[in-house]
């Protein structure tokens, strides 16, 4: 309502005194013609039998009877008894009160037309999805379409969507010998998913990145030279390694994790300057050279063992040694459109000289080694090295700028619509990367092709679904990561789940699945009704042997595309594999990586194969977006939290008794282990909830699927930086915000490690235990629903 003058008002409200307007007490004094004047009062009460809350508004007898008309709060406490003392008082004449009656009805028309189109408007308010480019015009959420179609029935449109038949020219059609991250192969492939996903009638879309990517020398190699003998120049090479020349005595570290490193420096041996010879698997190539950095090794040779590997002696190995994911050039923020950002660096990329080389050179090496005997438990080596054993490194990798481009499309929801579930591949490779990458994106092509076409028989998801192509999956998951670091703020509301499909076939004799612990009673479920190759059992009979979480489930290691989605994101990720039992397919990340080497590692059974592996991933894919809420497993987190407070706990009772000087003022864990509280009534509660939840209720299932989807989310630390610690979350992140770190921090205290920095710890803890606390007010929901405060 606009005013628009003292004297227009007081043609229609004679009543009211303008000449003491100082004393109005709706406007700015408490009293109105000498009577005494209560301000409104909001009283917020809290409904203990739910999460709801009642907010009442009381408005004073005084304020009542002294505005009248004015239209402040008529509509929400009139009372016609006090009709006649206004009458009574004010004096007026019929025509006047005629008028006033007729200006209020007027008034509270106009309010409630306005009330009920900002309700309509806000039930119709446009997502923010729309930030991120090919999902602006998502419908929005839908409070009046429900799909028909029951599960039982989605399977089985599913199972006869998916053959192995249909896999055979898809492989052959997405089959090449140059697909590059950036190269005219990665392009035509690109261009081609591009046509699919539009065919299918699905929208489809690219998003462009400008990253800076680490090739081998323009020679095409790098050099070694051991005890000045030969030089070896090894065809394979590590991107993001440092560059340049340097000497050192080699030493034998066996797989380069943090074990190997505390036992090597158990027997006093200095790791400063020496180039550490290691042995590939168990680890990432990056987490190696990391461990050898920090105790001052001057380079690493990353070598594949005949133990491990069934290779050939002069086969070469590839891959990168940026512990983390994404452009190392521009951390935490994406690569547009060649935009020059501070000269910056990612924390995770190394400062010394990285290479593979031969199991052949490593075998010449290594029979001339002198030193120390191995440690127990160490095999295949007689000796660690000595000061005589030298050796120079050389490498010259060169940096480049590259154009990639992701590409994406996308099924619609009708309910939430501007919720949606990921489901993505790698592309390119440095070789044929066959089943690196080639299996995978078909797999990504036929669950898109199986889904589309189920549409058009009826099925009807809740929730949205994009199919997602990355480039530079080689290179640390760039493409994914920088998709994930352009629109984090948009995706981490929005995307619920990330299914990823790198790699699922390298072998037939076992089935490993790695993921969120929110997602294990989804796992299981599928792995309960998804065929496995004996049609007659299903993947969780022939694989799990009793024990499906000792025999399926495995960690989500950091070199896993899915990892950075769950660790940076925040979003619940779920990557899976058939594998060839108790060694690792040897050819991943070689020029040997082949449909005939796939073929003979699955005994011809790769169609078959990708046939399981799609029905698995659709099976899970369905779920989520057909049911009314998201499938999660909250108690899981529970347990690992209540767990990880649990052994702090001990570790610092223990630290306390022996070395009590170490905390001169009391450390007492009675915060972390109220955090932990709080976040277990928290779940309880959502549980309950979900429990006692009416599915027809739309907008209900919409908000207590919006609590869940916080969870994941909320355990990322949000006191750390991004650039220095990207994998933030807790629990299954990398760091010293991580619980694990603060373990391993008091096992410093414990064996007086120099370190070991009191100070830095009560921080750490501090930090832990309101994330924790965060997390769980995040999970109870409304803020009159915290109980447990801190």
């Amino acid at each position: 309502m606009r005013v628009e003058s003292v004297a227009s008002w007081s043609e229609h409200w004679p009543f009211v005194h303008f000449s003491r307007f100082q004393e109005t007490p709706w406007l700015f004094g408490p009293k109105f013609n000498g009577e005494p004047h209560s301000y409104t009062r909001f009283n917020l009460t809290q409904n203990m039998e739910g999460d709801n809350s009642q907010v009442e508004m009381k408005l004073s007898s005084d304020v009542d009877e002294e505005v009248g008309g004015n239209g402040v709060g008529e509509h929400l406490n009139h009372n016609s008894a006090r009709k006649p003392y206004i009458a009574q008082k004010l004096g007026r004449t019929p025509r006047s009160l005629c008028f006033l009656a007729a200006s209020v009805l007027l008034i509270f028309i106009i309010g409630y037309l306005i009330g009920y189109l900002v309700h309509r408007k806000k039930d119709a308010a446009p997502s923010c999805a729309a930030t991120v480019p090919g999902l602006e015009d998502l419908p929005p959420p839908q409070d009046n379409v429900i799909p028909v179609m029951n599960w039982d029935d989605v399977k089985k449109l599913l199972f006869q969507k998916v053959s192995a038949a249909n896999f055979e020219p898809v492989l052959a059609d997405l089959s090449t010998s140059s697909h590059q991250a950036g190269s005219p192969g990665d392009e035509a492939l690109a261009n081609k998913l591009l046509k699919k996903f539009s065919d299918y009638g699905m929208k489809s879309w690219t998003d462009d990145h400008f990253v800076k990517v680490q090739d081998p020398p323009v020679s095409g190699y790098n050099r070694i030279v051991f005890k000045n003998g030969k030089e070896e120049r090894p065809s394979g090479f590590l991107s993001y390694s440092a560059c340049g020349t340097v000497s050192g005595a080699v030493l034998y570290g066996h797989y380069g994790e943090e074990s190997d490193f505390m036992m090597l420096r158990s027997n006093n041996i200095d790791l400063s300057g020496r180039v550490v010879l290691v042995r590939a698997g168990r680890n990432s190539f990056a987490e190696k050279v990391a461990n050898a950095a920090k105790l001052n090794a001057s380079a690493v040779l990353i070598y594949p063992d005949p133990e491990d590997y069934s290779l050939e002696e002069g086969t070469g190995l590839f891959g990168h040694v940026h512990l983390g994911s994404g452009d190392p050039y521009t951390p935490a923020f994406p690569s547009f459109n060649h935009t020059q950002f501070p000269p910056v660096e990612s924390s995770g990329l190394p400062k010394i000289l990285a290479q593979t080389i031969t199991a052949r050179m490593a075998a010449d090496i290594l029979k001339q080694l002198g030193g120390q005997s191995i440690p127990m438990g160490w095999k295949g080596i007689n000796r660690l090295g000595d000061e005589s054993d030298t050796i120079r490194v050389e490498v010259n990798n060169v940096l480049k700028e590259r154009k990639i481009s992701n590409v994406f499309g996308v099924i619609k929801g009708i309910v939430d619509s501007d919720r949606y579930l990921v489901i993505g591949a790698q592309r390119d490779a440095w070789g044929p990367g066959f089943a690196t990458a080639t299996v995978g994106t078909s797999v990504l092509l036929e669950l898109a092709r199986s889904i589309s076409e189920m549409m058009k028989e009826g099925f009807e998801p809740r929730r949205s679904i994009v199919f997602a192509s990355w480039s530079a999956g080689e290179y640390g998951s760039v493409g994914a990561t920088e998709w994930l670091e352009g629109y984090l703020s948009s995706l981490s509301m929005k995307a619920f789940t990330y299914i990823n499909l790198d790699g699922v076939i390298a072998g037939r004799n076992g089935f490993k699945v790695a993921g969120s612990p929110l997602m294990h009673s989804l796992i299981l479920g599928a792995l309960k009704e998804v065929k496995s190759p004996n049609p007659a059992v299903s993947l969780f009979s022939q694989y799990a042997g009793g024990n499906w979480e000792t025999n399926i489930l495995e960690p989500l290691k950091v070199d896993n595309a899915a990892y950075p989605f769950l660790a940076f994101s925040g979003i619940p990720s779920i990557s899976f594999r058939f594998t060839s039992g108790s060694k690792e397919y040897p050819y991943f990340g070689t020029m040997l990586d082949t449909r005939d080497k796939l073929n003979t590692a699955t005994s011809n059974q790769v169609p078959q194969l990708a046939e399981i592996v799609t029905r698995f991933a659709g099976h899970m894919a369905l779920r989520l977006v057909h049911d009314h809420l998201l499938k999660v497993d909250l108690a899981k987190y529970d347990r690992m939290i209540r767990g990880s407070v649990r052994q702090i706990y001990q570790k610092v009772n223990e630290v306390q008794r022996l070395q009590p000087q170490l905390f001169p003022k009391a450390l007492t864990v009675q915060w972390l282990i109220s955090a932990s509280g709080s976040y277990s009534r928290a779940s309880r509660n959502l549980a309950a909830d979900i429990k006692n939840s009416d599915l027809d209720d739309i907008e209900m299932c919409r908000v207590i699927n919006d609590r869940i989807m916080t969870v994941e989310r909320d355990l990322l630390s949000p006191y750390v930086s991004p650039r220095e610690s990207p994998f933030r979350h807790i629990l299954l992140g990398s760091g010293p915000h991580t619980l694990q770190a603060l373990s391993n921090h008091l096992n410093s205290f414990r064996s007086n490690n120099p370190e070991a920095d009191a100070d830095l710890f009560r921080n750490q803890f501090a930090l832990a235990t309101w994330t924790i606390q965060g997390c769980a007010n995040s999970l109870a929901g409304n803020i009159w629903s915290l109980y447990n405060q801190i």
